[in-house]
């Protein structure tokens, strides 16, 4: 699950960074339930109360097919039939297999089928506990992408052996904030912020012209922010261990299941925020890169061209990548961080 990254725009009425000027353009915005989250919607445009209304009524056709949670849901059926074939719309299809991409590309560190683990650990519930390893070696034979069987002709999705089940939580707000940005630009809209969830979405620029201002969360003070991203045209998603835990016998479990051990990863990381044009590699990659950690997280940016990142670490350093760091501003210096900006 992504945290909520605070919204520094004309919109946000705790802290106005810059002013705005919307002109003729009018401005309808809306708070809605959905995807188990809070999502925020704020459009700037002519026809911005039918832009959000389409907006809003798209966020719940998406809910329907994807949530873990609903059991009308397709994901819930494909999870119902686990062991066999279960026909599903195209666009599910679609976005598993992106999702078994994805976890190939992070060398399974980001994984729709670790559900089991995160249900063993409570997480879903709120019912939190520690399973033992007897109770983990049960669960992991069922993890694993290449489990997934899926077959564009018949338009089936296949989990390979009864018990497993997929969690589309970690792609589908990311997938869902690309639907609705194509739908502002097929609308003409050209101002926007979508915040689902932990993915931020910035249409254009604000009514005034200026870039959207996104921040990113201090770790350790919800109060506090590292830094400031300056956005147009792109997403940005977090994932930290900070939002979603449990304590245990004086040790904190974050949410964050490692898909290889079953356990919360231990991570030097304390959040990732990935900046790109895709909302769907951005919300997946968000997680798979702060279970990886950093160096490999590091090595992954090297070797992609598709996004940019901003690294927040347990030694206290926020490490920005080069491509987006002319559009960060620091301000972790309050907060004991030191800033490095991370090359090729």
């Amino acid at each position: 699950m992504k945290r909520i990254v605070r919204i520094f725009a004309c919109a946000a009425a705790f802290l106005l960074l810059a002013g705005c000027a919307s002109g003729e353009k009018k401005k309808a915005e809306a708070e809605l339930y959905a995807m188990d989250t809070v999502m925020d919607l704020t459009i700037y445009a002519t026809n911005a109360e039918e832009a959000l209304s389409a907006a809003q009524e798209e966020i719940y056709r998406l809910d329907g097919l994807l949530s873990y949670t609903r059991s009308d849901s397709q994901v819930s059926a494909i999870n119902r039939g686990a062991g066999g074939a279960v026909e599903v719309p195209v666009e599910v299809m679609d976005l598993v297999s992106t999702a078994v991409a994805i976890s190939q590309r992070t060398d399974g560190a980001f994984d729709i089928t670790v559900a089991p683990l995160v249900q063993a650990w409570g997480f879903y519930t709120g019912e939190y506990t520690v399973p033992d390893k007897e109770a983990l070696d049960e669960i992991l034979p069922l993890v694993g992408s290449g489990l997934i069987r899926l077959d564009p002709g018949a338009k089936t999705v296949e989990l390979e052996k009864t018990g497993m089940s997929i969690d589309l939580g970690g792609i589908a707000k990311g997938y869902a904030s690309d639907v609705l940005v194509e739908m502002m630009k097929d609308r003409g809209v050209s101002s926007a912020l979508l915040a689902l969830a932990g993915n931020i979405s910035a249409v254009g620029t604000k009514p005034g012209g200026d870039p959207w201002r996104v921040a990113v969360r201090d770790p350790r003070d919800g109060s506090a922010y590292v830094g400031i991203l300056s956005v147009s045209d792109l997403t940005v998603a977090t994932s930290g261990g900070y939002e979603r835990y449990f304590e245990s016998g004086g040790k904190r479990y974050h949410h964050i299941i490692d898909p290889k051990t079953g356990v919360p990863a231990d991570s030097d990381l304390t959040s990732v925020t990935v900046i790109s044009q895709s909302g769907t590699t951005a919300d997946a990659l968000s997680t798979g890169l702060f279970v990886m950690g950093m160096d490999k997280a590091l090595a992954l940016w090297r070797a992609s061209k598709d996004f940019e990142a901003v690294f927040v670490t347990q030694d206290d350093r926020v490490v920005v990548t080069e491509g987006i760091a002319d559009r960060f501003e620091f301000t972790g210096q309050s907060g004991g961080y030191a800033y490095e900006i991370a090359s090729r």
